[in-house]
């Protein structure tokens, strides 16, 4: 009786886990082989999966396995901010002033509202309360639930999403953003969790490397970066991943995307630049995984590279999603921009900033 008792209960335990991975619908949608054989026009695709522009490898030695994940729980608490962070209220009067100029608000990570030619452009909406909303260890954010901040936003003209990461596209967000974009572009392989999401298919367009689209005279570039993808156990670089650019007729904006440092930059300073300021991801960084995050120093090396005016670091502020000190990213990023002489902005969460 008692192994047919364990035998049942390993079933049900298996059959749960099935369940969970297919009916959530954190997971997203899984991709399809007319998807994969579509993709065989990018030459990102090897045939079943999305690569890097040049070697990148994870450095993760299963022998290391257990120390880090016993490092990540030991002083996590501490390695975050000892009280809330404050986000400043939209206010749309306020945004709604100085027609014409160029706008952002940096909501803490990767998220970022740009309004350029007095169109709204959302990057990354990650608004909800945890970054790792299937996993064991949890990922609270530093800030109280900013979710109520997207009732408060203006119609947006445009979504895009760098890649399909939870601290990057997430479920919660997307439950209120739906109704009031017009449209979202996407990578490569990102369609099938929005369709999963229930958005419209027909406001939804998919994006290779040096794509553009045109929102409103506003030139969006769809950029390489060094980094990868997946939601589940089984879609690991299904979907591409990579940063953006914006130009009109006064100014041009480079948004990095996550990624390690590389050769890409200096190629999109070389095709798309100069730019009058760069967001560039600073911050979630490690040794076993350098080639898909970059050191703060590399970070400035990063915004160099694309020839940005002034540098502005994405990327922290939200998340405990590494070993090092919730402060050490800025710190870090302030330090070398002074030794390399690199202009720089750090915005406070939620604030109002004019680019030109």
């Amino acid at each position: 009786m008692t192994a047919q008792i364990i035998i049942a209960l390993l079933i049900i335990g298996v059959l749960y886990g099935i369940g969970y991975l297919y009916l959530n619908p954190q997971f997203g949608g899984k991709l399809s082989k007319e998807e994969k054989l579509a993709f065989a026009e990018s030459s990102q695709w090897n045939g079943e999966k999305f690569r890097n522009l040049q070697k990148t490898t994870l450095d993760m030695d299963l022998k290391k396995m257990p120390g880090l994940i016993r490092d990540n729980f030991k002083g996590k608490a501490e390695r975050g901010p000892e009280k809330e962070l404050p986000v400043k209220e939209f206010d749309q009067e306020l945004w709604d002033q100085d027609e014409g100029k160029t706008k952002f608000i940096w909501y803490g990570h990767s998220v970022g509202l740009f309004k350029m030619n007095n169109s709204n452009i959302l990057i990354d909406p990650m608004f909800g309360p945890d970054a790792s909303p299937v996993g064991p260890i949890r990922t609270r954010r530093y800030s109280d639930s900013t979710l109520y901040i997207i009732d408060k936003l203006p119609e947006i003209d445009a979504v895009l999403i760098s890649h399909d990461h939870y601290d990057h596209l997430d479920y919660e967000s997307f439950q209120r953003l739906g109704s009031k974009v017009k449209h979202f572009y996407v990578p490569l392989g990102v369609k099938k969790h929005l369709l999963r999401w229930k958005i419209e298919e027909s406001k939804i367009t998919e994006l290779d490397w040096w794509d553009s689209v045109d929102v409103n005279d506003v030139k969006i570039n769809f950029v390489p970066s060094r980094h990868f993808s997946g939601r589940g156990l089984f879609d690991r670089d299904e979907s591409l991943w990579g940063g953006y650019t914006f130009t009109t007729a006064t100014e041009n904006i480079f948004w990095s995307g996550d990624g390690g440092y590389g050769d890409h930059f200096k190629e999109i300073g070389e095709k798309l630049g100069p730019f009058d300021m760069a967001f560039v991801e600073c911050g979630q960084y490690n040794e076993n995984w350098h080639q898909i995050h970059m050191f703060p120093e590399e970070s400035v090396q990063a915004a160099i590279d694309v020839k940005a005016e002034k540098a502005v670091p994405i990327h922290w502020g939200a998340f405990t999603l590494a070993l090092h000190d919730w402060e050490d990213p800025i710190e870090g990023f302030i330090r070398t921009s002074l030794e390399k002489g690199v202009d720089y902005v750090i915005p406070e969460l939620g604030e109002q900033l004019i680019i030109k």
